[in-house]
């Protein structure tokens, strides 16, 4: 994910990009797949050699965040795990400059949560240096393969200032996407929706309702859709469909939104679909 956004903010924006990950592998992964993209859009004339190498030069590796200091915009893209990014958003606040916008690119996590813990310590969320720290966070939610998805969901916090809502809307449309607007409420619209779509197809296989081939063949060609609903969650990762799944039942309390019991031993199982080789498919290794 954050790759892809590194990649359209650099291609299409034409903005300078920080890169970070605490990891070099994914880093090195990441660059090398950014190099592909490019070299297939000159391929297929999507684009200029001399566009690509513009773009791509545009991209700089940091080790460090403190680094992001003078940027426009942070964008987080860690996994769906609320402590890990309220210690990323506590630091970004305290190191960076007081105009970056912090975004965080959560598909179901409270945007409200992760500002409130941009607070400075010591400080409470009526005081000025409160409100003005958590009203520069946002939700910009991209869509899976971001150079290829149109859509990006912009959530506003109920601290969130409207300049704020208004420069992340307009980086995205930058970007090249179409924007949707969501309130800030567990999985937004669209993980609001698609994911107890995709638990209910899991609770189906685990049921033996049907076979996880007839599942998928269901919706493909009975509902038109791309991929079935298997095949889609193996695609997302099985561990986010689980964190996303179990957001929306601790967030509203609602039985209906409740983890399959199949979901959760699969990623037990570390079977997480098309990244670990295994879920409802087997993804034999390139």
């Amino acid at each position: 994910m954050g790759l892809g956004i590194a990649f359209v903010s650099a291609v299409h924006a034409k903005v300078p990009v920080l890169l970070h990950d605490k990891s070099a592998a994914q880093i090195k992964s990441g660059l090398s797949l950014m190099d592909k993209l490019l070299a297939k859009d000159v391929s297929k004339g999507k684009i200029t050699q001399e566009a690509a190498k513009e773009a791509r030069d545009r991209v700089a590796v940091v080790d460090d965040m403190k680094k992001f200091r003078d940027a426009d915009m942070v964008v987080e893209a860690v996994s769906e795990n609320l402590a890990l990014k309220q210690g990323i958003f506590r630091s970004l606040s305290a190191d960076l400059s007081p105009k970056t916008i912090l975004a965080t690119n959560t598909s179901s996590i409270s945007i409200t949560k992760i500002a409130a813990s941009t607070i400075p310590e010591g400080k409470t969320a009526s005081d000025p240096e409160g409100q003005a720290s958590t009203s520069r966070v946002v939700g910009l939610h991209f869509f899976n393969p971001v150079p290829v998805m149109k859509l990006v969901e912009l959530i506003a916090a109920v601290q969130t200032s409207k300049e704020t809502l208004e420069r992340a809307r307009a980086f995205a449309i930058a970007c090249g996407k179409e924007v949707s607007s969501s309130q800030d409420v567990p999985g937004f619209v669209a993980n609001a929706l698609l994911m107890p779509f995709l638990n209910e197809a899991i609770m189906c296989l685990e049921k033996g309702v049907a076979t996880r081939e007839d599942i998928d063949k269901t919706f493909k060609l009975g509902m038109n859709h791309p991929m079935g609903p298997l095949q889609l969650a193996d695609f997302i990762g099985l561990d986010t469909c689980l964190a996303i799944q179990q957001t929306l039942y601790t967030g509203t309390g609602d039985s209906k939104y409740r983890p399959s019991v199949l979901l959760e031993r699969m990623v037990d199982a570390q079977w997480l679909g098309k990244k670990s080789g295994k879920g409802f498919y087997d993804y034999p290794s390139e």
